[in-house]
């Protein structure tokens, strides 16, 4: 493992945080983001650093002060305010209490926080307290963790650490745990660090520096050990290649997606999706499809702490049939009605040790393994889902490392792996704001470059979608997707697609499908526009404009159409048309005509695909201009004929079109926006319908 401290960057921290915190918190949070920054040491929240100071109080008095890592905060990004400053001498007496519950010990710990405001310190608070050095990093390593969790794991730690290291047995974290650390240092004071069965490892040091450097040290050390114990590497006699893996992802991904969404009681919003994240990797594959790879892959994950993510163990489908697509689902199906029934089961044996006010989790996996294919990581959003895939990833990390040393894993007892689970602090984690209305929903928009396609794309993501923004190839595409991922990392992605070309259509689903498991929501907003007399009108002209209106929605309708068949979770399919289907223009005949054509698909689309839960509706908007400062592509062609021939210049033209409206008033994209969000919120029972965003035009009907 690669030693990134710098003395220069390290400088740089002091810097710009030593003023206000002091040099040690500042040196603190810079040793702290180095180990996060480290997804072999510490993933999404995990992790734990502190340091030990004084300050003065009102009185002049000087008060001894642990600074430690506020609960669930991530390492990788955190600020010198992270870090809670708690009263040290009063947290190390509570090591005299015979007991404290978990509930006590949060109480305890806030109260005796000297910032009111300051996040709710971490469980582990007392730990850090009662080891006496200045400086304590504490990790959950890959490779310490393959070692831990193997037969003999505590000899082989030894073996591995060398001298001056305490092996610890596992102990439930938080008050029990520090009291098991602070005998176990007082009986080798001259110790350098410790480790923790199943659970992970600690350093201490009077520096930020020399803690730090014994981490990454140590850590390298088991990595040095694991690959001296290689002895068997994992062998498959026919390896799946990743890109076969790649493509079936995008086929079966949606599948598993469907399967995995619970049946809820509202009407409008009958089942509650997941968002999915893969993981398809060389390591992944050769493990699943390793002949020893269901018994290694099916087990608890390395620490219990990612109990909360991944839940106790994964779903496995045996030799699933990718070429037979209604057999694979029944495969998956069967997978999940046992794996359901065995959790159900896990439940009743643990029913005695739930805590009080905890609800069980829904007996559905967060993990479902497919040889041939890897692992599909579920989330209530991408986010959650991202958590558990990175997880799963580092957990095959370690399993093919014990593997390779011919080793079996050796996981907690099933009792220790229930109470971590459904412990109400790992509970409160997960804890936080209702959801946005469209969390869990993906999209994807076509003609996302231009004005209305951006304002739609912004609207989705400020309520929670994710969001495949689709064009052609360019800058313009490129430029959004930077812009909206600025804003909503993670949420959004370009996807180049030609509404006029059924593979390129097919490949845009595959491509959403393979990042996120699947599409619920269709924004068909992609238009082009010709102006012409019809006696004038060149044909090809004509064709050009059909082609991308009127074929382009067929095509989209074809597909979506079997993709949430496939999916069987219903889903919400938005047309953008036109005021022009009801009230055409004169010299506009072939996007009046071709859009009034994808109109009337997308009605017959509302008839035929409402058995599935699958509503269609349209918004038809008046003229928008801009959205910021992207300018309709639609305008910019049809704009310079329509100021020649009223004599207008730009924002002369603007103005005509907003006084010819009922209401005065300027349609923008984010008003076509509001439109398309309303029936994707599915805000009432309705399907088939036309939502006018005009400012009322008598001659635009229907109304």
């Amino acid at each position: 493992m690669e030693n990134r401290w710098s003395e220069e960057a390290a400088a740089e921290s002091v810097a710009r945080y030593g003023e206000r915190y002091g040099e040690e918190l500042a040196l603190r949070t810079y040793s702290s983001r180095l180990l996060g920054a480290e997804p072999g040491l510490v993933l999404h929240g995990g992790g734990n650093t502190s340091v030990k100071g004084s300050v003065t109080n009102r009185f002049g008095e000087t008060v001894e002060v642990l600074y430690v890592k506020g609960s669930g905060l991530d390492l990788a990004t955190i600020e010198p305010d992270g870090h809670v400053a708690l009263d040290l001498d009063y947290v190390c007496r509570l090591r005299a209490l015979s007991h404290i519950s978990d509930d006590e010990i949060v109480d305890e710990l806030r109260r005796r926080s000297l910032e009111p405001g300051a996040p709710a310190p971490s469980i582990e608070a007392p730990v850090h307290a009662l080891i006496p050095d200045r400086f304590v990093d504490h990790t959950h390593a890959d490779a310490i963790l393959a070692i831990t969790n193997q037969p003999s794991g505590a000899v082989k730690v030894q073996e591995a650490l060398g001298g001056g290291v305490i092996v610890v047995p596992y102990v439930v974290p938080g008050f029990q745990l520090a009291r098991a650390v602070a005998e176990a240092y007082e009986e080798d004071p001259e110790a350098r660090a410790m480790v923790w069965m199943h659970h992970g490892i600690v350093t201490w040091g009077e520096t930020a520096r020399e803690s730090y450097d014994l981490m990454i040290e140590l850590v390298t050390r088991a990595e040095q050990y694991l690959d001296r114990s290689a002895s068997t590497p994992i062998v498959v006699e026919s390896p799946t290649p990743v890109e076969v893996a790649e493509e079936r992802l995008g086929h079966v991904a949606p599948i598993v997606r469907g399967l995995l969404a619970t049946r809820t009681s509202d009407a409008d919003r009958p089942v509650r999706r997941v968002v999915l994240r893969p993981v398809v990797s060389r390591k992944v594959l050769d493990l699943l499809d390793f002949y020893g790879g269901r018994e290694l892959a099916v087990s608890p994950p390395l620490t219990c702490d990612h109990l909360i993510r991944t839940r106790v163990l994964p779903a496995w489908v045996d030799s699933p049939d990718y070429e037979d697509e209604e057999r694979l689902r029944g495969q998956i199906e069967e997978t999940l009605r046992v794996y359901s029934k065995d959790y159900n089961a896990y439940l009743m044996r643990h029913a005695e040790r739930m805590p009080d006010g905890v609800e069980p989790f829904l007996p559905v996996p967060r993990v479902v393994l497919l040889p041939g294919l890897g692992a599909l990581c579920a989330g209530d959003d991408g986010r959650e889902a991202t958590i558990t895939r990175d997880i799963t990833e580092r957990t095959f990390s370690a399993l093919a490392m014990i593997a390779a040393a011919g080793e079996s894993y050796e996981a907690l007892p099933e009792e220790d792996l229930f109470d971590m689970e459904y412990r109400k602090l790992q509970h409160a984690k997960l804890e936080g704001t209702a959801p946005p209305p469209l969390a869990g929903t993906v999209a994807l928009v076509t003609g996302a470059a231009g004005a209305i396609g951006s304002g739609i794309c912004a609207k989705l993501l400020e309520n929670g979608a994710h969001v495949a923004a689709t064009d052609l190839a360019g800058d313009a595409l490129d430029a959004l997707v930077e812009q909206l991922g600025e804003r909503f990392s993670g949420r959004v992605m370009g996807v180049t697609l030609d509404v006029t070309d059924e593979d390129s259509v097919a490949a845009g689903f595959d491509a959403v499908s393979r990042a996120w498991g699947g599409v619920d929501l269709l924004v068909i907003n992609a238009g082009l526009a010709h102006v012409s007399t019809l006696q004038e009108m060149d044909a090809e002209q004509f064709r050009r404009v059909q082609r991308v209106n009127t074929e382009g929605t067929l095509l989209l309708l074809q597909r979506a159409a079997k993709h949430l068949k496939g999916q069987g979770t219903g889903g919400d399919i938005v047309l953008v048309s036109t005021k022009n289907v009801f009230s055409p223009g004169a010299q506009f005949g072939a996007y009046s005509a071709t859009k009034a054509a994808a109109h009337q698909l997308a009605r017959v689309a509302s008839l035929e695909l409402a058995e599935d839960d699958v509503r269609v509706n349209m918004v038809s908007p008046d003229a928008v201009f801009s959205h910021g400062e992207r300018k309709s592509g639609l305008w910019a062609e049809v704009g310079p004929d329509r100021m020649r021939a009223r004599g207008l210049d730009e924002d002369g033209l603007e103005e005509y079109y907003r006084n010819r409206n009922l209401l005065k008033a300027r349609v923008t994209a984010e008003h076509v926006a509001n439109g398309v969000l309303f029936f994707a919120t599915r805000q009432t029972p309705t399907t088939g319908a036309t939502l006018p965003i005009d400012g009322g035009l008598p001659d635009s009907t229907p109304r």
